[in-house]
């Protein structure tokens, strides 16, 4: 055996309860539990420790910061173990050389312009393979992404498709799939994903269906249509005959405050009658995206430098005004935007540094910031409602996922506190959760969801990806004043067996790998 912990608190992930063994791992899986007489390689005492599966970071940004940080102790130092990357319909792969251009400026508030990568891949299997290549600190699930899809078969414009576009999109949806994707995503308020309509999203998930993933969406609106948004994405799946993941799966904004009630019941009936249905959350009432993600679909029409134009033009930059100060912004989840609650989190240039941190004064002052960086600015928007947070964190499909960007000066804590966060605040100070039914929202229910055989789980045979921490001293360090600050009480983490934590510091292993999975015959 290469490594014996003795005396652990086990949290198995199924949410049953807790109890004290020993854990055996040899060869990178657990090989045994129980009363363990013989010794390993390696012993750790464990006693006062909670040993759990690692954690299964449902919604991931980390798709170039894997490839530029090879240390990412953002994530490994909370004891995550496995990332679901491609989100919210906007990511890396497939491309072209043209969409990739588009893509870079699109969602540079997420992942920084890329000048320090390399972009060797196209495909999705390229992508999962130089994940690999590199090494990576945390295992890695790629879901593809559909307005990027959208972008390469189409372009960047508000129309539909024709058929022969329609077709090449599901090519590249089944190529992915068939190269290792576990589902694909959707970003509606993003452009270019936007601008599809259910017949085409229900075109694209009969392939994710016949694969056998999952569908992932960012939906219409988390405001002032929250509900009907998130029927319709229920509707679709249904149709579709297609698993459905619900991404960040909040109720914002003034509109919906105390209204999470509704969205569980229309969850609960769906399930009732069949639905393949899960939600991710994270454990925080503000949201943050990038400030371009606000303006209206249509001033989004034709890629980012059509958008800069745009905004160039007085008369055009006013129908853009009145469109978020007053009729409510598609981009704003159909509610006028209130600029008090917008901040800046992040930008591209250091020379509008000192908007970091600051909260917006108004359009015009937006406007210049955009112009300026080039619409790389991201933002924390403090829309959120606590009483929904903590109602939605209940419900039995829940997931945890972080939505975390690491990119800007003053990134959401999130990124950095998303699980010590749920562990201290929301299951020891609150209550709101027990331990053992918080260990299966973060680990075993995400493995379910992915359909991954042999991981979430203390079990034998299953990979020893494996988290242990201080029940009662677990808790995110990261704040919206120090938002990079790591957590504490999570002295050990390992993954395939390998320590990646250990003794509170992140080792130099990168024992991550790309997790394909094999999909069902098509």
């Amino acid at each position: 055996m290469d490594l014996v912990v003795r005396g652990a608190r086990v949290v198995d992930g199924t949410g049953g309860p807790s109890y004290t063994a020993d854990v055996a791992v040899h060869e990178g899986r657990i090989e045994a539990i129980g009363r363990i007489r013989t010794g390993g390689r390696r012993t750790l005492e464990a006693h006062g420790l909670v040993l759990a599966p690692g954690f299964v970071d449902m919604h991931a940004h980390s798709d170039l910061a894997l490839l530029r940080d090879p240390d990412h102790s953002a994530k490994v130092a909370q004891g995550v173990t496995l990332e679901v990357l491609g989100q919210d319909g906007l990511s890396y792969a497939p491309v072209d050389d043209r969409t990739l251009a588009g893509v870079r400026a699109a969602i540079a508030g997420w992942n920084g312009p890329g000048d320090d990568i390399d972009f060797d891949w196209r495909t999705v299997g390229e992508y999962l393979d130089r994940l690999d290549s590199t090494g990576i600190a945390v295992n890695a699930a790629y879901l593809v992404p559909q307005g990027t899809v959208r972008a390469y078969a189409v372009g960047w414009d508000d129309r539909p498709p024709t058929a022969a576009e329609l077709d090449r999109m599901r090519a590249l949806v089944a190529d992915g799939l068939a190269e290792g994707a576990v589902g694909m995503s959707s970003g509606l308020t993003y452009t270019p994903g936007m601008y599809a309509d259910d017949a085409e999203l229900t075109a694209l998930c009969r392939v994710v269906a016949r694969y056998g993933g999952y569908y992932c969406p960012h939906h219409r609106s988390y405001g002032r249509h929250a509900l009907t948004a998130y029927a319709e994405m229920i509707a679709l799946a249904r149709e579709a005959g297609c698993a459905l993941h619900l991404a960040h799966a909040t109720m914002n904004f003034a509109e919906n405050r105390g209204r999470a009630g509704e969205l569980l019941a229309l969850l609960d009936r769906a399930r009732a009658t069949g639905a393949d249905l899960t939600l991710d959350s994270y454990p925080y009432t503000p949201g943050c995206t990038t400030l371009v993600a606000l303006l209206p679909s249509r001033a989004g029409a034709g890629g980012p430098e059509a958008v800069l134009a745009r905004l160039r033009d007085d008369s055009e930059a006013e129908r853009i005004r009145y469109a978020l100060e007053v009729d409510g912004s598609d981009g704003c989840h159909g509610v006028p935007v209130d600029w008090s609650t917008v901040e800046v989190s992040g930008v591209g240039d250091p020379a509008f540094g000192p908007y970091v941190g600051a909260r917006l004064r108004g359009w015009d002052e937006a406007r210049r910031l955009l112009l300026g960086d080039r619409l790389r600015p991201s933002i924390i928007q403090h829309v959120g409602h606590e009483e929904n947070v903590r109602a939605i964190m209940r419900h039995p499909a829940h997931t945890g996922g972080s939505d975390g960007i690491l990119q800007g000066a003053k990134p959401h804590p999130r990124a950095y506190g998303t699980f010590p966060h749920y562990l201290g605040r929301y299951v020891r100070e609150l209550g709101v959760l027990s331990l053992e039914e918080c260990v299966a929202h973060l680990a075993g229910r995400p493995a379910a969801r992915l359909r991954l055989p042999d991981r979430g789980l203390v079990r034998p045979g299953y990979r020893a990806d494996l988290v242990l921490f201080d029940a009662d001293t677990v808790a995110a360090g990261s704040t919206y004043e120090n938002p990079r600050a790591l957590p504490t009480g999570v002295p050990y983490v390992l993954i395939d067996g390998r320590f990646v934590m250990r003794d509170g510091r992140r080792t130099d292993a990168l024992a991550g790998r790309a997790i394909r999975r094999t999909p069902k015959d098509a």
